[in-house]
């Protein structure tokens, strides 16, 4: 696919099928590819939209840091760079469910659903930041093999790493080809990202919230709370899997997404 120009940055960005647009936002430190089964099967009925973020896979860096806002309005603007008009549906895991917290608050009228997979509404805790800047120091320094080592045990569900250790081999290998100016300016995006709990009752689309069983970093109760703080809200746990669970189960997820889509 040719790249897209949005705010004097490249996008590498994958546009396939017809139907109602549905953007695919990936998590940290990853690119579209952790999206393959649903771009795959998805796209019968969709016009799947799969962006590499800014400073991940095949799309530009930006070197300092880069917001979960600034995230945001990139997408609007691939969006608007396809000339989408029609209000889309957004999913976003991890990283990419912050992302679309932001979406939802800044480009409202692009917006018809919300998917969130695993992810969070709550910021880091001081720690946590304080964590995330060092391992951007670290990235900077030693290599994107720093941030492999850190999340990767922390990311699949126990039998994944058991029955799919292919899975895990080609995560490891996105996590090695990411440029670690990209990674480090996301950590420090991240750190930085608001708490948005008391703005989850704003949110006035119908929303899918999709996590792991075994999901470590943003668990099933804490997701399930999100939901029921949500208007119009709807949870759904996938068994077997854990942080990455559209990787880990497509056909779990493609099928919890397919009916919300056609809702």
């Amino acid at each position: 696919m040719p790249l897209i120009e949005v705010h004097n940055v490249r996008f590498n960005v994958i546009d396939s099928g017809r139907g109602v647009p549905l953007v695919l936002v990936h998590g940290y430190p990853l690119d579209h590819s952790m999206w393959q089964g649903q771009i795959e099967e998805l796209s019968d009925t969709c016009r799947v939209i799969a962006p590499d973020l800014r400073g991940f896979g095949a799309s530009d860096v930006t070197s300092g840091t880069v917001t979960m806002e600034q995230m945001a309005d990139d997408v609007a603007g691939i969006l608007e760079a396809l000339s989408i008009q029609q209000p889309s549906i957004l999913c976003g895991l991890s990283m990419g469910g912050y992302v679309a917290w932001q979406f939802a608050f800044r480009h409202r009228q692009r917006l018809a659903r919300l998917i969130l997979c695993d992810t969070r509404a709550i910021a880091d805790s001081p720690e946590a930041a304080a964590g995330r800047l060092k391992t951007a120091e670290r990235v900077l320094g030693e290599g994107s093999n720093i941030a492999a080592e850190a999340l990767l045990p922390k990311l699949f569900a126990p039998g994944t790493y058991n029955q799919q250790p292919q899975i895990v081999e080609a995560t490891r290998q996105v996590i090695l080809r990411t440029k670690p100016e990209g990674i480090a300016a996301a950590l420090r995006g991240m750190a930085q990202r608001p708490d948005v709990t008391s703005r989850l009752q704003e949110i006035d689309v119908p929303a899918l919230l999709i996590c792991g069983q075994h999901d470590g970093i943003s668990p099933p109760a804490e997701m399930r709370q999100i939901a029921e703080q949500l208007p119009s809200a709807r949870f759904v746990e996938i068994a077997d899997a854990g942080h990455m669970s559209p990787l880990e189960r497509p056909d779990a997820v493609n099928t919890a997404i397919r009916q919300f889509v056609g809702q």
